[in-house]
């Protein structure tokens, strides 16, 4: 919501300060150029299009899509990730870890799974804990090995998330300079009507050099903002991968359920942590969601 506000407030205020001198709203046409956007935007579009691969386009459009609607992992998510691994950790230590087999193997069925709906709504996350966890179960790494292989999976995923942000940053950098590029294409066209008076002359370099502004806006305004919301976005992700990695790594370290748990609720940023009353509430009741 907060960025549909910024999105809001950037072409207000711009709008507003262009033509606070008299107030004329028909000045706004004078910014809005349709040669100017293609170019600008057409170009900019083709310098990604040759810079990205198709993957990264398609998530570079999901992760944009995510920060707009503000699907942000939230205190709830975490309730629900400890709450899950906790389940697990006190059925691996009462049953032993074979137990922990069906879970693994198909979480989508798991009786523990499918009680956190935001667990079986990320496909991602949950592969990451499943991930995690089979080592241990399958036992074909010893417990003191487990977190240099988590350590690995989590920093090619950190390596792989930024990938949209720097297509976004890559497309705030080019903005600016591709605008020049449209305003001198302007100005080349205002050169050859310049026997036509200066009315004319006028026109064609206002448009010429809204071209210079429009990239700068879009670049400033719009293209690397997103860029940090995405990065945002990321770190959050990586948060909760890497408070996944500490309950299981203490986990099979031999540490009690309840520890393991304690220890991955205080990883992670007092925005998004669960008090230690209310998890500890909801861990001993069999209902770790809030």
């Amino acid at each position: 919501m907060l960025i549909i506000v910024g999105i809001v407030l950037v072409i207000v205020c711009t709008c507003l300060s262009f033509i606070w001198g008299d107030f004329n709203i028909n000045k706004i046409g004078l910014l809005i150029h349709v040669a100017e956007i293609v170019a600008i935007f057409g170009i900019t579009l083709g310098a990604v299009l040759i810079a990205t691969p198709a993957h990264v386009l398609k998530e570079t459009v999901v992760k944009i899509m995510a920060v707009l609607t503000g699907k942000t992992i939230g205190k709830n998510h975490y309730f629900e990730l400890i709450g899950a691994l906790y389940e697990l950790f006190q059925t691996g230590r009462k049953s032993g870890l074979l137990a922990l087999e069906e879970h693994v193997s198909a979480p989508t069925q798991s009786s523990v799974f499918r009680k956190y709906p935001t667990l079986l709504s990320s496909p991602e996350r949950l592969a990451f804990i499943v991930d995690s966890l089979k080592p241990l179960v399958d036992g074909r790494i010893k417990p003191d090995q487990l977190e240099a292989v988590i350590d690995v999976d989590i920093e090619t995923k950190t390596r792989e998330v930024d990938h949209a942000a720097h297509v976004l940053n890559f497309a705030g950098d080019s903005l600016p300079g591709i605008g020049i590029v449209a305003a001198v294409m302007g100005i080349i066209n205002t050169m050859a009507i310049i026997d036509q008076g200066t009315e004319a002359v006028a026109s064609h370099m206002a448009a010429a050099l809204s071209g210079t502004m429009l990239g700068v806006f879009a670049a400033y305004g719009f293209a690397n903002p997103l860029a940090s919301s995405i990065r945002a976005l990321n770190d959050g992700y990586i948060q909760y991968l890497r408070c996944t990695k500490i309950a299981v790594v203490a986990f099979a370290k031999g540490m009690a359920p309840l520890t393991a748990a304690e220890l991955a609720r205080r990883s992670l940023d007092h925005s998004v942590q669960p008090s230690a009353e209310a998890l500890e509430t909801a861990l001993r009741g069999g209902a770790a969601t809030k």
